[in-house]
């Protein structure tokens, strides 16, 4: 039996195990991926402590954001073949027939199956895929920029379409590190004004090298007060781990703006007042990662020299350093790529 080297969930409570574990063999409609770089999502550190309501089960391999070249193919794959570099992302399954998926929101199906969740996922030598729900990735894209694309870049970029960002229009990111960074960059590309708002220095500062507009310190700053005085963002993307920062952002909304939510506290709930929210015609809106369309639009705009993607590399073996690194806010760049296996 051929074997590979994974980092392996095995308990909530407890490190991963780095461990050789069988290689997998692909079945009908699917393909077995060579990894050559898996991006680190916050994803993985809730679903290695097994924070949500509904738990991986265990064990299981974490790493949504794979990138590699198909190693071989089962019967029935039609779209790829070996030699070709691929993207795994979060969305490994979905049914194909029920009404979200016949309409563009297969992100959405009742019945999908999550990479590195409830699927083995890309932290890993070798990752098993379902081939119809793989991203090509294009000549010129390298393997290490594509992994975050894979996740916060697509995540981001449905983000940034769902808020209806258009020129002319004021957008506030609301936490600009592993997915604000991207996003801030999606909003420009829409023509918008943006506005970056963090409690770090060092993240406002890159986003101002992005192309920022405004930045806000919300640590010493209040962002409500600051994009008022801009008279008030039109569109408010929330990014951010706390929901203080949803509630600040739906507060420096003008009439009709939108508010978008995206990133998921700890702390579950926010208080939005519902006599304002009818009164100014707020919209408030969730956006989760987007579609196979939507991978595919990211990887163009990054093959065309729009976007930059911000990291730093580990090996495998460190899986654990890093996980605490991003648990901590202690990396560096904005997203962490495992690159060594």
């Amino acid at each position: 039996m051929k074997t590979m080297k994974a980092a392996v969930v095995h308990d909530f409570h407890q490190p991963l195990r780095i461990e050789e574990v069988p290689k997998p063999e692909p079945g009908f409609g699917e393909i077995v991926v060579k990894i050559e770089a898996s991006g680190l999502c916050h994803t993985d550190i809730h679903a290695a402590h097994g924070d949500w309501p509904v738990k991986p089960k265990l064990p299981f391999i974490p790493g949504h954001e794979g990138i590699g070249i198909v190693e071989s193919v089962g019967a029935g794959v039609t779209n790829v073949k070996e030699g070709d570099r691929v993207a795994i992302p979060w969305l490994g399954y979905a049914c194909g027939e029920c009404k979200y998926c016949s309409s563009g929101w297969e992100t959405l199906c009742e019945r999908q199956l999550n990479t590195g969740y409830f699927l083995d996922g890309a932290h890993a030598q070798y990752a098993k895929a379902y081939a119809k729900y793989v991203g090509i990735v294009p000549a010129g894209v390298s393997a290490l920029d594509a992994a975050p694309l894979t996740c916060a870049g697509v995540t981001t970029y449905k983000a940034v379409k769902v808020s209806g960002a258009r020129p002319s229009e004021l957008v506030a990111i609301f936490g600009v590190g592993g997915l604000g960074h991207l996003a801030l960059q999606y909003a420009r590309i829409a023509g918008a004004t943006v506005a970056a708002i963090d409690l770090l220095d060092e993240r406002l500062q890159t986003a101002r090298e992005l192309g920022a507009d405004i930045t806000i310190n919300a640590s010493t700053q209040d962002p409500v007060e600051e994009l008022k005085k801009w008279g008030g963002a039109d569109a408010a993307i929330c990014l951010a781990v706390s929901p203080k920062a949803f509630e600040q952002a739906y507060r420096s909304l003008r009439r009709g703006g939108r508010l978008v939510f995206v990133g998921l506290p700890a702390d579950n709930m926010i208080q939005l007042p519902i006599f304002e929210t009818v009164l100014n015609g707020i919209h408030v809106m969730g956006s989760i990662v987007g579609t196979r369309a939507d991978l595919a639009e990211t990887f163009a705009l990054h093959a065309a020299g729009k976007t930059r993607v911000l990291f730093e590399t580990r090996k495998l073996d460190q899986v654990n350093e890093a996980f605490e690194e991003v648990e901590h806010g202690r990396n560096k760049a904005p997203r962490i790529v495992f690159s060594e296996f």
